[in-house]
């Protein structure tokens, strides 16, 4: 680990099999916690390369539990985290209109790291378990139409730098590679990232590969559409900028969309807007989002049509629904 921290402390660049090489052996406990703290703080001072970014990620889904899910063709709504903006839960929440449409969703979350609240925290406090049984997996996706992959238990990478990452407190390139390491592999992906450095990176490696994508970016730095500012979108039919006027929606103020101070107050916002009793700001900005993943699976379809799916979803309950079957109630 030495040479390799005299490396980046040179910036030099790793190449694609030596960054593979260096996430395999952080995951087989080849180093110890001072050298990990060490690289992952030179990332953060650093900006990743694209050939580091395959290598990690390459190496991550190596190692991880895949899940295999017979074949059905599902999404997954999934931000980097990292932007500081400490929004309510939008990709998880998106997720479960999306399931409630009809869709097959496999949400890959982890626990909040740089925010207060991710998708773990909240699923986890309204009561559900987490879990690798396949068998579940899948039997969750059959009712519910989603289940729900909680990063540590299928990578064990993420399991050893848990608690690095909690102490840091920032966000760190895992961040960057969560999105990517899904171990169910959907075909279908909305992914957000926190800058456009990033979604291009995103952009480049998702093209070669044969899923269906959009990568977003926020152009005030929300790693999701938030209907603050444009966003710009990458997909295989190019580069797009969109307004929220664009699309129809008045822009909001930042404290329209924020979550909670702790994860009981952020879970009181996700129940309250699965229920359909969310303010119009919070409905909006889940709704734009769910859409966008619904034009993913369906790309010849126009965003108007998309995002009434995803309001008849929310609003007739169905979104509560998924949410409820998944939990089992």
């Amino acid at each position: 680990m030495k040479q390799i921290l005299n490396y980046l402390f040179e910036n030099k660049a790793f190449s694609k099999e030596e960054a593979r090489e260096i996430l395999t052996n952080i995951s087989i406990g080849k180093y110890n916690n001072s050298q990990i703290t060490a690289f992952m703080t030179a990332y953060c001072m650093r900006n990743i390369t694209v050939n580091e970014l395959e290598g990690f990620r390459d190496a991550m889904l190596d190692l991880c539990l895949p899940v295999d899910m017979g074949g059905a063709e599902m999404i997954d709504l999934c931000g980097t985290g990292g932007d500081g903006k400490d929004t309510f839960n939008i990709s998880t929440l998106a997720s479960f209109i999306v399931a409630g449409a009809g869709y097959k969703v496999a949400k890959h979350g982890n626990y909040g790291v740089s925010s207060g609240c991710g998708s773990s925290n909240v699923m986890e406090y309204l009561g559900y378990s987490f879990t690798n049984d396949i068998d579940t997996l899948k039997r969750n996706a059959d009712t519910a139409n989603i289940c729900f992959l909680h990063a540590p238990l299928f990578h064990p990478a993420m399991k050893t730098v848990a608690p690095i990452r909690r102490e840091l407190g920032v966000k760190t390139f895992f961040n960057m590679l969560g999105p990517m390491v899904n171990p169910a592999r959907p075909k279908n992906q909305l992914v957000g990232v926190y800058n456009l450095e990033l979604a291009r990176m995103y952009a480049y490696l998702y093209q070669r590969s044969d899923r269906k994508y959009t990568i977003l970016n926020a152009l005030d730095g929300y790693d999701e559409v938030s209907l603050t500012c444009d966003f710009k979108t990458f997909s295989s039919e190019g580069e797009k900028i969109y307004s929220p006027e664009s699309l129809g929606f008045t822009r909001l103020n930042p404290t329209e969309i924020a979550g909670g101070s702790d994860v009981p107050e952020s879970a009181a916002i996700f129940s309250k807007v699965l229920k359909g009793e969310g303010t119009g700001a919070q409905n909006n900005v889940v709704l734009v989002n769910a859409a966008l993943a619904i034009k993913t699976i369906k790309p010849l379809s126009s965003f108007g049509d998309c995002f009434y799916e995803a309001e008849e979803s929310l609003m007739q309950s169905k979104a509560l629904k998924s949410f409820k079957l998944l939990l089992g109630n």
